[in-house]
């Protein structure tokens, strides 16, 4: 798992009104190390003018510098069109440093109207930054984004590039020079051209997808990491289909980098902020530069195609995710799951048993689970654990149950008490459960119990209450184990996103709550597109109130399990949000089942370091993961 920080002074570039040339748009921009500084190139457009006749905007590439990456020196015009096949723009630089020069590699733009074959590569060579020593065009062919290796591999220096970048489908290729010049040598190209299948590798996932080279890679000591640009949906004519511009990674061998080694399973990110989402071209965040500092990865960024943004990952957490068994290895499943069936010969749990809180109270954690019935109305169980892992006690019949008419069968199908959340406030357990009646929206209702009562199992439950609005679906509701600035806080699921509530008495609730302040949404293109839910009640710890979520994807509609950090004085505040899962289908009992590829918690148990997840398995069995709280925490901070 790792954690993606997008720096707090995003954007750290944008258009300069002051200089035509940078007037419109400043944006996918590449550092470089130098022995003092950092420099940095980037693409500039103008202000539309006429040229040769047209009315059009000129791209160039800027250049600065900065000591700490936040305050940059004065900008300046370092690359800008001087040849034929360069006339109506030099785009999206790369720089690498080979010896004592830097070599920036470019989109040149030769014709206008644009069209693929006047869209090549070239090269401009500098040794200062002050002014360019040579410029040659690169390939004779359509092509974009070529990005130089800092160091030779096997003895050859090798570069990466798009090709046939605006003749789709694009190829994501690798070219190998004896010598530097040959980076310019058209007969090499002319001859690796026709070869170009055994160049090339094709991360996508879908054929609909496209790809783009993005940042210079970057040697580990695990391999070669390469930062690149994955856009989903490219190719799709529904309009249904929304192009989802990520920014993605791949670990290439270091000997052999043709050879795809490790990579992120999705996304890292994508456009989520205001200067992502607005902009020349809305919704686009495209990877251009990466560069480690200390055991951190910058990823450098064009945002909404006008300004230029960074984030940041720790590199081991990155490295770690993109092993291929990396999720599986992340959660330990208990050898023995699922721990919880449904029985044979008792009807009210026929059709599955899952959805499970938990309590712990002393050295016994308690489990209330969901239970379905055979004519599909749900109730709620109990069974009980001295380890954590193996049951030691469970009820023949439900220990709660549909008693008001929100949560009466009014017709054939699901309804019921499902998904039931526990907290323990004081000496009182308070339960929050989906209310359904299989006609209506589902909402929340409370019902509490003594903790005297609960311990003895005399349930003995107050009669519930509805606290969530009419006609809003409203579902997967706890509430924080601790009053916040005097007052109970309650999280929830309205529609898609996970919302709050605070409620001055849990004693007397007047009426549906009429405010929701939403704080953790779907991120479009992630592995949570479509919706996203509480599972547990958040874990408090000196670093924030740990909150365990499930997401949905929009693509396959797998249900997973993530990860975010609320601010402990104020939980409204999302400190940090893993870009990654942490649980996933994997095993037959949460891929198969009534609901297949479902892995959903409702219950949590601390042990030391130790957090026990308990979670439904494909809305048809309990099982139990464990892992280390420190290292939830380390992945997240």
């Amino acid at each position: 798992m790792f954690t993606i920080k997008k720096s707090p002074h995003n954007p750290l570039l944008s258009p300069n009104t002051n200089d035509p040339w940078e007037t419109k748009a400043v944006f996918n921009w590449c550092p470089v190390k130098g022995e003092k500084t950092t420099h940095y190139v980037y693409r500039a457009e103008s202000s539309t003018e006429s040229y040769f006749g047209d009315n059009i905007s000129i791209s160039t590439i800027g250049y600065t510098s900065s000591k700490n990456g936040v305050n940059f020196s004065e900008r300046k015009q370092l690359i800008a069109p001087e040849f034929d096949w360069e006339r109506y723009g030099c785009e999206d630089p790369r720089v690498t440093k080979i010896g004592d020069k830097f070599y920036i590699f470019y989109t040149a733009l030769s014709n206008y109207p644009y069209n693929a074959y006047g869209i090549k590569i070239a090269v401009a060579i500098t040794k200062d930054f002050k002014k360019i020593e040579e410029k040659h065009l690169v390939t004779p062919f359509n092509a974009k984004a070529m990005a130089l290796f800092p160091e030779k591999i096997n003895g050859k220096y090798v570069a990466v590039l798009s090709v046939n970048t605006d003749l789709p489908p694009a190829k994501m290729c690798f070219a190998e020079f004896d010598k530097l010049e040959d980076m310019w040598d058209q007969k090499y190209w002319e001859k690796w051209y026709k070869e170009l299948e055994m160049h090339s590798i094709d991360p996508r996932r879908t054929d609909k997808d496209h790809v783009e080279v993005g940042a210079v890679p970057i040697k580990t000591g695990k391999g070669w990491l390469f930062i690149y640009s994955h856009i989903e949906n490219y190719f799709k004519e529904n309009n249904l289909f929304v192009k989802v511009f990520g920014i993605e990674a791949l670990l290439l061998d270091l000997k052999n980098p043709r050879k795809i080694i490790g990579s992120t399973k999705g996304p890292m990110f994508v456009a989520s902020e205001i200067y992502e989402m607005f902009g020349q071209i809305p919704n686009i965040v495209f990877p251009s530069g990466a560069m480690l500092n200390k055991n951190d990865l910058e990823i450098y960024y064009g945002a909404a195609d006008t300004v230029c943004a960074k984030a940041k990952v720790n590199l081991d957490d990155l490295l770690e995710a993109m092993k291929p068994n990396a999720l599986s290895n992340y959660f330990t499943r208990y050898e023995k799951n699922p721990i919880l069936k449904p029985r044979p010969g008792f009807s009210w749990e026929a059709h599955g048993v899952f959805n499970p809180a938990s309590l712990q109270i002393g050295n016994t954690t308690h489990i209330l689970y969901r239970a379905m019935s055979d004519d599909d109305t749900s109730s709620i169980g109990y069974a009980s654990s001295k380890d954590g892992f193996n049951i030691d006690e469970r009820n023949d019949k439900p220990i709660y149950y549909p008693r008001k008419s929100f949560e009466m069968k009014t017709h054939p199908g699901n309804s019921g008490c499902e998904d039931p959340r526990l907290t323990l406030i004081g000496d009182i357990v308070y339960m929050c459960y989906t209310a359904y009646d299989g006609t209506n929206p589902p909402r929340v209702a409370i019902s509490a119990i003594s903790l005297s009562d609960f311990k003895n199992k005399n349930w003995n439950w107050t009669n519930p209450m509805l606290i969530s609005p009419n006609n809003k679906d409203d579902k997967d509701a706890c509430i924080f184990p601790e009053k916040i600035n005097g007052k109970y806080l309650m999280l929830h699921r309205i529609n898609n996103d996970v919302c709050a509530d605070f409620i001055e008495s849990l004693e007397i609730i007047k009426g549906p709550l009429q405010i929701a302040t939403p704080i953790l949404l779907p991120r479009k293109g992630m592995w949570d597109s479509e919706k996203v839910g509480i599972t547990a009640p958040p874990i408090k710890t000196k670093k924030g109130w740990l909150l365990i979520y499930h997401g949905v994807s929009s693509n396959h509609h797998t249900y997973r399990v993530g990860l975010a950090l609320l601010d402990l004085k104020n939980p409204l505040n999302v400190i940090a949000r893993a870009s990654t899962p942490i649980l996933q289908p994997e095993t037959e009992y949460e891929k198969v089942g009534v609901i297949p590829n479902v892995v959903f918690p409702c219950g949590t148990a601390v042990r030391g370091d130790e957090l026990f997840v308990y979670y439904g398995g494909a809305d048809d069995v309990v099982g139990v993961a464990t892992i280390s709280i420190k290292k939830l925490l380390d992945s997240l901070l």
